[in-house]
């Protein structure tokens, strides 16, 4: 015999269509629910997406979100578990999107392109003025057997320890203002860059490579800030890299290998004056994003390895020193 549901004597329906029908509102209600959710998720995707398009007229915000731009990807987790929470097809489904964009801008540099050999060994660091152990961070510097090391922000008329520490190992280097360049091979004459700066903070030299001429360029463009009124305050680094991009146009050698820290990632705008002439090191050879400051939790890039008619073999960030950088250093084939 079949039992079949019929309405009760209170007249309420029979309990299986009952059951039918609530579990189709609930299906579609995760469709529906989490609609703010979604939403966010393609704002984020477009802001990714879209982030040279913000405009740096209001504090230089195009150029701050830049900086940091890799880590708009942590808003995607978070999306995700409010999306759980909420128990949205519709959220999750949108999430999709800016997982996609934030794939499509750095997933290439998860992937580990690291080779072996390479001619020339190059390091760039930061070394802080106010640096308390300047003959530890030269014997640290030494020791990597490096065949150029660039440095930033020498003590200005005080570099006599980095280059008693590094005279034994780099028979030749040169400095200028407070930054300075110290080789296993012969250097030629060495200039200063104006960058339009009140004291040298730019040099360009030669190195005369078993290979051929390398034009080096060192450089530390000007620091920049956040602040809460003025925002961004970028204006004076963003001249200077003009200036700079002028001299990597100008430059006469077609090897040419630019070394400092431009207080800049390759994503911000403002530096493609620099970035556009150049292959970055750690984009091209590199195991990851190559965060480089501040020391003691690394957030963003903002010392550099620039090449042209160079080959990167690989790079990467050496342990900190006593500076609030970290060192990075580079491999490189002619």
């Amino acid at each position: 015999m079949t039992l079949v549901d019929t309405p009760g004597d209170d007249g309420t329906p029979p309990e299986a269509p009952r059951r039918a029908r609530a579990r189709w509102s609930d299906r579609v209600g995760r469709w529906r629910r989490g609609v703010i959710v979604a939403v966010a998720a393609v704002l984020l995707a477009l802001t990714m997406l879209l982030h040279s398009r913000i405009p740096n007229r209001i504090g230089n915000l195009g150029s701050l979100l830049e900086t940091f731009l890799p880590w708009a990807g942590l808003a995607i987790p978070v999306l995700a578990l409010c999306a759980v929470l909420r128990r949205s097809f519709t959220a999750l489904a949108a999430l999709l999107v800016p997982l996609l964009v934030w794939l499509n801008l750095f997933g290439g540099l998860l992937l580990d392109k690291t080779g072996s050999g390479g001619a020339l060994m190059v390091i760039s660091h930061n070394v802080d003025a106010d640096n308390e152990d300047p003959a530890g961070t030269a014997a640290d510097l030494a020791a990597t057997g490096a065949d150029l090391i660039a440095l930033q922000e020498l003590p200005q008329g005080k570099s006599e320890q980095y280059e008693e520490g590094l005279a034994e190992a780099y028979p030749y280097h040169t400095v200028i203002g407070t930054i300075g360049l110290w080789s296993r091979i012969p250097l030629g004459e060495t200039t200063e860059v104006d960058i339009g700066m009140a004291w040298p903070r730019a040099l360009r030299t030669t190195v005369h490579a078993d290979q051929g001429e390398v034009a080096v360029l060192v450089a530390h463009l000007p620091s920049v800030r956040v602040q809460f009124r003025a925002g961004f305050t970028a204006e004076q680094r963003d001249q200077a890299a003009e200036l700079l991009g002028r001299a990597i146009a100008d430059e006469p050698l077609s090897r040419l290998l630019v070394l400092g820290d431009l207080n800049g990632t390759m994503n911000d705008r403002a530096l493609a004056p620099v970035t556009s002439q150049l292959r970055s090191t750690q984009g091209a050879a590199g195991a990851g994003f190559g965060f480089s400051w501040p020391a003691n939790f690394p957030v963003t890039r903002i010392d550099q390895i620039l090449v042209r008619d160079l080959e990167p073999v690989s790079s990467w960030t050496l342990p900190a020193t006593g500076s609030d950088h970290l060192p990075v250093a580079a491999r490189l084939d002619f």
